[in-house]
Parts: C-alpha cells; sequence; structure tokens
C-alpha cells in the first residue's frame, strides 16, 4: 500500500512551555534586580543615618563642654540648659524640664568624681547631660535633642519616599531591560521553531516520495520491464540527491551560525570561471548561453572558498532555473570601485516584482515560476555566507524582464600569500571538468 503525507491543522496554544519559562526568567531578573537595588539603598539610608546620628551626637557633646566652661545660667545657647551649684546653692535656667538637673551626678561630681557625659531621658525627650567642675562651682549643661530628633525623622521620611520612587522606578527598568535581553532569546526560540517546522515540511515531501518510489519498485520487481525499473531506480536516485542537496544547505546554514570559517586569498574571477564551466553541459541541455564577463583589476577577496563557490553556484543554478530556452545568464566579475569586489548574475527570464526583491532571501520562500524542485534555501543561504564576509547581496528585476542578483565583498589587500593562491585557484578552475547538475538550488 502506498502510504501519503498526512496534513493535521494546527492550534496555535495560548502560551509554550518555552515562553512561560522566558516570562518566569523575566519576572525573575526584575525580581532580583529590584532586591538588590532596595539592599543597596537600605544600606546607603543606614550609613547617612548613622553619620548624622554621629554627628549630632558629637555637635551636642561639643555644645555641652563648652556650656560647662563659659556659659551661664542667664544665657545659655538654644535648647540648652544650665545649672551652677556654689556653695550647696542651686541655680538653673528658667524653664528647665523636669527632671533636670540631674542631681545624682552633681552630688557626686561634687564630691570629688571625675567630669560625667551622659544621656537621659526626662519627659519623653532625649537630653545629653555634661557635668563638671568650673572653678569652686559645679556645672551641669543639659542639651535638648528634641531638633535633632525632628532632624533625624525627617530624614527617614525623606529617604523612605525617595526608596519607594526608587524602588518603582527600579523595577520598571528593571522589568524593560530584563524584557530586551529575553528578546533575543524568544526570537531565537521563534526561528529555530519556525526553522524546525520549516524544515520538516521540506523534508516530509521528498522522504515521502521516496517512499513511495521504493514501494512502487518493490511491487513492480517481478513483472515490470528492466528498462522500466531502470527509469524507476534512476528518479530514486535523483530523489535521494536532492533530499541530500537539502540536507547540505541546513548544515552549511548551521556552520555559518557558529563560524564563517578561516579566511584566505579567493580570486572571485576563478570561482565564477570555475561555476560557469561547471553549467556548460546543462545550459547546452536547456538551450541557455551562459556567459562570463570578466572586468579589469584585481578580484580578490578575504574568505572561505568552498562558501562563495556555494553562493555563486546558487545564483548561477537560480538564473537558469528561471530562464527559459534561447535565453542568456551572464556572470560578471568587477570592482566597480576601490576596495569592493562585484558580482552579478544577469538572467533575462520571468523576472519578479520589485516588492518582493527582500522575501526572496527568506529561508524557504519559493515563487511560481521555475523548473524544477525548488526548494527556497540557495539564496537565503547565500545572503547568509555574504554578510558573514561582511558583504551585501541585493536582488532587482521586473517581472518579464530578467532578475539581477548582485554580491559585493570587501576586496583583499594586495600581498604576497594573495599573489600565491591565485594561481592555484586559476589552475583549478583551468582543469576543472564538466559536471551536469540538476536544477535542486534555490527559488523565487
Amino acid at each position: 500500500m502506498i502510504s501519503l503525507p498526512l496534513r493535521f491543522p494546527t492550534r496555535r496554544t495560548a502560551r509554550s512551555p518555552e515562553r512561560r519559562r522566558l516570562a518566569a526568567a523575566q519576572w525573575s531578573i526584575t525580581l532580583r534586580i529590584s532586591l538588590v537595588m532596595s539592599v543597596i539603598m537600605l544600606l546607603v539610608v543606614a550609613i547617612v543615618y548613622s553619620v548624622v546620628l554621629f554627628a549630632q551626637r558629637a555637635d551636642a557633646e561639643r555644645e555641652t563642654r563648652w556650656g560647662v566652661q563659659h556659659n551661664t545660667v542667664d544665657s545659655p545657647p538654644v535648647c540648652m540648659w544650665i545649672t551652677v551649684e556654689r556653695d550647696g546653692v542651686l541655680r538653673s535656667t528658667r524653664g528647665i524640664p523636669d527632671g533636670l538637673p540631674v542631681k545624682s551626678t552633681l552630688a557626686a561630681v561634687r564630691a570629688g568624681g571625675p567630669p560625667v557625659l551622659e544621656r537621659v531621658e526626662r519627659g519623653g525627650e532625649q537630653f545629653t547631660v555634661r557635668t563638671g567642675r568650673r572653678g569652686d562651682e559645679v556645672v551641669q549643661a543639659a542639651y535638648g535633642e528634641r531638633f535633632q530628633r525632628v532632624d533625624r525623622q525627617h530624614l527617614l521620611l525623606a529617604f523612605a519616599t525617595a526608596e519607594s520612587i526608587g524602588l518603582l522606578l527600579v523595577a520598571a527598568a528593571s522589568g524593560m531591560l530584563a524584557r530586551r535581553a529575553m528578546t533575543p532569546l524568544s526570537e531565537a526560540l521563534d526561528r529555530q521553531r519556525r526553522f524546525v517546522a520549516d524544515a520538516s515540511h521540506e523534508l516530509r515531501t521528498p522522504l515521502t516520495q521516496l517512499h513511495t518510489r521504493a514501494q512502487l519498485l518493490a511491487r513492480r520487481s517481478g513483472t515490470e520491464h528492466p528498462q522500466q525499473l531502470t527509469a524507476d531506480l534512476q528518479r530514486l536516485v535523483t530523489g535521494t540527491r536532492q533530499l541530500g542537496d537539502i540536507i547540505d544547505d541546513l548544515l552549511l546554514s548551521a556552520r555559518l551560525s557558529q563560524s564563517p570559517g578561516s579566511c584566505d586569498p579567493v580570486d572571485v574571477a576563478a570561482l565564477a570561471e570555475e561555476a560557469v564551466a561547471a553549467e556548460d553541459a546543462r545550459a547546452q541541455s536547456l538551450g541557455l548561453d551562459v556567459r562570463l564577463r570578466h572586468g579589469p583589476g584585481r578580484h580578490v577577496v578575504m574568505g572561505t572558498a568552498p562558501a562563495l563557490r556555494r553562493v555563486i553556484a546558487a545564483l548561477v543554478d537560480n538564473a537558469m532555473g528561471h530562464t527559459p530556452a534561447g535565453g542568456e545568464v551572464v556572470v560578471s566579475v568587477d570592482a566597480p570601485r576601490t576596495g569592493v569586489v562585484s558580482l552579478s548574475v544577469r538572467d533575462t527570464g520571468a523576472g519578479f516584482a520589485p516588492e518582493e526583491a527582500d522575501r526572496l532571501f527568506e529561508r524557504f520562500a519559493r515563487g511560481t515560476s521555475g523548473r524544477g524542485r525548488r526548494f527556497g534555501l540557495g539564496l537565503a543561504l547565500a545572503r547568509e555566507v555574504v554578510e558573514s564576509h561582511r558583504g551585501r547581496i541585493t536582488a532587482g528585476g521586473r517581472p518579464g524582464h530578467g532578475a539581477l542578483f548582485t554580491v559585493e565583498l570587501p576586496a583583499a589587500r594586495p600581498a604576497a600569500e594573495a599573489g600565491e593562491a591565485i594561481p592555484r585557484q586559476r589552475s583549478l578552475a583551468s582543469r576543472l571538468s564538466v559536471a551536469v547538475r540538476q536544477p535542486n538550488g534555490p527559488g523565487r
């Protein structure tokens, strides 16, 4: 029985597991950054508060020291109350708070004890109290910390407001940064998923055809004429080669995404001559005229010869696949300006609409015209190769007026090793044997 490929309708899920993991990672990054910034801001608040508190304590101690040595009961500084004991008589500043002076400390200093610095609480307020001798007097200076406490409260309120606003800004900024950081991963996952789906679709068709032909061969092996079996086997071989070409393109794409490979001097004119010679037999069988135009000057670039050879072969194969019998394909190599090597492939085929120029370089993009099976990989891989060589590829054309594909690459600087590499490439091109290739390259 001949099996046919089944196509099931796909239904988009609300959110894939990868998307959910990316979203969770984004929230995790946002939370971690916010927590780190919160801890940093709290540390800053703690350091600033400690410095302010230390400065206020030092200021209070300095004020009380000055008060004990110089101030009087009648003219104390702001927030300070002075008490003087002389000959058993106590005199204090008017309006001194309840609980002051500290009589036990006055008695201890009067009895010959050393000066005393202490902090006491009276009536819910904190006081820095210093007691010492000034001549035959015992003096106690009490500095009220109410204004210092109010200043610290205002400072904490300002810090709390700033930290709240800062955390909101940090959360918003970290969320935006996390989203931007996750965007390349999300796009990579989308590209991977799309690539797997497209590649699976492209591989499924030739595999199904191969399986069908193999089943037919198995059923006809005892009844069919040998010539018919030979034709079926030839189609089977052609199908396996086409499948191999798809896999080769996929592997080349994977290698290009990792590294473009080693860079050596490459003569683009020699590679173009190679490509034109390789298509000579097929061009004759298709009734096409494939020619090479060689401009003056050096046409050497730094790159990977196999990859650039694949680009030229893909462009020539694409042009031949879209040019009817009697048409021509012209491959031109030139140096249009200093530091640039240009390779162009022009055909007199079906052409394409100008708005489709960019879409031609997308993976698996295929047009309706053109002979043979076309998998839509060649032009996409050509762009990857050219861009990995720091060049660019463009397409132009009009319906019914052919197409023009142009590759521009940075020219290599003249060097001794370039002069040694070029003759080897030209020798290889001169010894190239003509090979017949089936149209299985890129498509428009």
